[in-house]
């Protein structure tokens, strides 16, 4: 039966709970994974959501540039959350779904960004990112349901493909997409044996973008955009991804994220 599922870096669950309302009206997926709510779980508009048809809830939220959340039309069986690098962020949430798609687990990560200076010896937010891939990765390996019926996703703030960015030459040495970032997130996605369902349906050799920056003035015209939001599958689903569409047209809403919403559907 079909499934489908939605990533978005909302940057501001409360800021933009209308947007939400919408496109949970417009598109009706089976799932919303939110990263970056800025909201700790007591202030979370838990009543918007019910509202809309989403009653089961599972949040790890926080104030400043964090909090996760997925809401859902379906139960859960379980809800877990991780604290990576022991720095009390929250950036990480999951659930295993129960009813007509039990035993599917979601997770919904969001990663450091990373600051701006691509040099460890004097930013320590590049660091702690490096090391929250690395640390996803050792988990990854030894996480047994990853090899079962798993879906990840999330703003994993790496772009990590030639044209997963407006000019791989010119982001070189550009947070996001440095070399050695995209190798540690390389070996983290292997070390899970996770699937890129997003670049199933679209060539390595094409350019695709999920999030555009506030400071570009014509972020549509100038089209400098980066595919900083993922979907992964575990190899159990990998021939289950159906379809995968990039709402760019939410990126021009009123008070729009920077980043678009991410949808897949699965047959499950």
């Amino acid at each position: 039966m079909p499934f489908s599922l939605t990533t978005w870096n909302i940057n501001s669950v409360r800021l933009r709970i209308e947007a939400v309302a919408r496109f949970l009206k417009e598109q009706a997926p089976d799932v919303l994974c939110l990263q970056e709510t800025k909201c700790p779980d007591a202030n979370f508009p838990h009543a918007a959501f019910k509202e809309a048809g989403y009653e089961h809830i599972a949040l790890n939220g926080q104030k400043g540039y964090h909090g996760v959340a997925i809401v859902s039309r379906h139960p859960f069986a379980n809800v877990d959350a991780r604290d990576f690098c022991d720095k009390g962020d929250s950036r990480h949430v999951a659930v295993t779904l129960d009813g007509k798609f039990g035993g599917v687990e979601i997770h919904d990560f969001y990663v450091p960004a990373g600051g701006d200076e691509p040099d460890v010896k004097v930013n320590p937010k590049f660091a702690h990112k490096l090391d929250f891939v690395d640390e996803m990765g050792a988990w990854f390996q030894r996480e047994p349901k990853a090899g079962g019926k798993a879906i990840l996703v999330g703003d994993l703030n790496i772009a990590p493909l030639e044209h997963d960015v407006w000019s791989h030459k010119a982001l070189l040495n550009v947070v996001s997409h440095t070399e050695v970032e995209v190798t540690k997130f390389s070996r983290a996605q292997k070390a899970g044996k996770w699937c890129d369902a997003l670049r199933k349906f679209v060539p390595h050799d094409q350019k695709l973008y999920t999030w555009w920056s506030y400071r570009s003035p014509d972020w549509a015209g100038a089209d400098k955009g980066r595919r900083l939001d993922h979907v992964w599958v575990s190899p159990p689903l990998a021939d289950s991804v159906k379809t995968m569409r990039v709402h760019r047209d939410a990126r021009g809403w009123e008070r729009p994220s920077d980043h678009a919403p991410v949808t897949v559907e699965l047959a499950l």
